[in-house]
């Protein structure tokens, strides 16, 4: 749409602002908002953000060391794409951004400008990229006793589908005035925990649906007084928030899944192979955008079904990659590589992009990734997992940051002037939580993501 259909349908729609949008360092989605007056000059012009904003932890303090600070200016402009009418916000729309510099160049520390790169990189390899971030949440409150779950229903519990039926009915509702399409609901193994997965999409558009999928949630839940959670872990003792990334790759025209291989006994190609082998290389390091918080540590335990090490399967949902088994009269078109190691408080665009950097190494190097995993590689010994080339994930943060530091490829993707920048983001957060306790910990990411 051009500008002036743009604030022509704003207008339409009763809108007075319009929130210019963006994900920083710290997994934080943030933003500024224009009145609809001046929507399509700013739509042209963008709007001023200071630079120090990109070095800016998920507790609102820069880090120590940070490159930036409260000189120097980068514009927010906004993607025409990604236009739509807030339903939980009447008079409100929203709009993704692109960080352009102040001579209308993608600047350097632009996550968005990143994934669009590693998605080029894709196709000028003939690699046209579908994916979906599948996310799980809590709905809870805060009462006088604490933090509490909507309910103490089981996993898929008909009884926890009547006890959320209003707020996720409206969630659904929401994201489908959106142009989302929502494909299947559940509630989820931890009490008043659910999960909502959404359809596919190009690349670029499935990371901004992670924002409006992660605003949404939040911003309908409270509607209805309640908390929604997309923390890794908001409860020390209840299941955790995945946001399992899928992708699959297509010709140019999407009429052939170029991961399908029908001679292959697992019905995959070699190209599938060894994008697989790419991510579980740079797995350790790729944690460090996947699952990017202190509190996201928690869930990667053994025996969780979040996945613990660098082992794939076919449906072994404890490997790091599950190849998932295919739908009925659809087998060619719903092969797909899921990738169990991510949640919701990712930066979208980082995670999606340094999984294709990774994926696309594994291509180029004609990387295998071994056979497939059948059972519970936590149940191995090391040396039995040592023997079939399988490790334990990092299981902090700080040692996900010093194998981010070392892999050369996803330092590469990245460049260093991002690399570089969340690094530091990242380190001064993990500092920040040292010795400060579990509940501390856990009540600042409960309310953040």
């Amino acid at each position: 749409m051009t500008s002036t259909e743009i604030v022509r349908r704003a207008k339409k729609g009763g809108v007075q602002l319009v929130r210019f949008l963006y994900c920083d360092n710290g997994g934080t989605i943030r933003g500024k908002t224009t009145h609809v007056d001046h929507l399509a000059e700013r739509m042209e012009q963008g709007i001023g953000l200071v630079m120090g904003m990109m070095s800016m932890t998920g507790m609102d303090f820069l880090a120590p060391d940070a490159s930036f600070g409260p000189v120097g200016e980068v514009r927010l402009v906004p993607d025409p794409d990604t236009f739509t009418l807030l339903p939980y916000a009447p008079r409100s729309a929203q709009m993704i951004c692109d960080m352009l510099t102040l001579e209308r160049k993608p600047w350097a520390l632009d996550p968005r400008s990143f994934l669009k790169r590693m998605i080029a990189k894709a196709e000028a390899r003939g690699l046209y990229l579908d994916a979906v971030f599948e996310n799980e949440f809590y709905l809870a409150r805060t009462t006088e006793n604490g933090f509490e779950s909507l309910d103490r229903s089981l996993c898929f519990s008909g009884i926890g589908m009547d006890s959320a039926e209003d707020v996720i009915q409206d969630i659904v509702a929401a994201l489908t005035a959106q142009g989302i399409i929502v494909e299947q609901y559940m509630p989820e193994l931890g009490p008043g925990q659910q999960e909502l997965s959404i359809r596919h999409a190009p690349a670029l558009r499935a990371a901004d649906n992670q924002i409006t999928f992660r605003q949404t949630v939040r911003a309908v839940a409270a509607r209805h007084g309640l908390v929604g959670s997309l923390a890794p872990k908001p409860f020390a003792n209840e299941a955790g928030n995945g946001a399992h990334i899928h992708w699959s790759a297509w010709n140019k025209g999407h009429t052939k899944n170029l991961f399908v291989d029908k001679r292959d006994a697992n019905g995959l190609s070699p190209l599938a192979y060894q994008f697989i082998a790419g991510v579980l290389h740079h797995l350790p390091a790729l944690l460090a955008l996947t699952t990017p918080t202190v509190n996201s540590f928690r869930r990667l335990q053994p025996h969780f079904w979040s996945s613990a090490y660098t082992a794939w399967g076919i449906e072994n949902r404890e490997a790091a990659v599950r190849v998932p088994t295919r739908y009925w009269g659809n087998e060619s078109g719903s092969t797909n590589m899921e990738l169990k190691a991510s949640d919701p408080s990712n930066n979208p665009y980082l995670a999606l992009g340094a999984l294709i950097a990774a994926g696309l190494d594994g291509v180029e190097k004609e990387m295998q990734p071994g056979p497939s995993i059948d059972r519970d590689p936590g149940n191995w010994t090391e040396e039995e997992r040592t023997a079939r080339g399988i490790e334990r994930y990092p299981t902090t943060l700080d040692t996900a940051l010093d194998a981010l530091e070392r892999d050369e490829v996803l330092q590469n993707a990245l460049g260093a002037p991002l690399a570089q920048e969340y690094i530091r983001v990242k380190r001064a957060e993990a500092e920040h939580f040292r010795g400060k306790g579990d509940e501390y910990e856990l009540e600042q990411h409960r309310f953040k993501y």
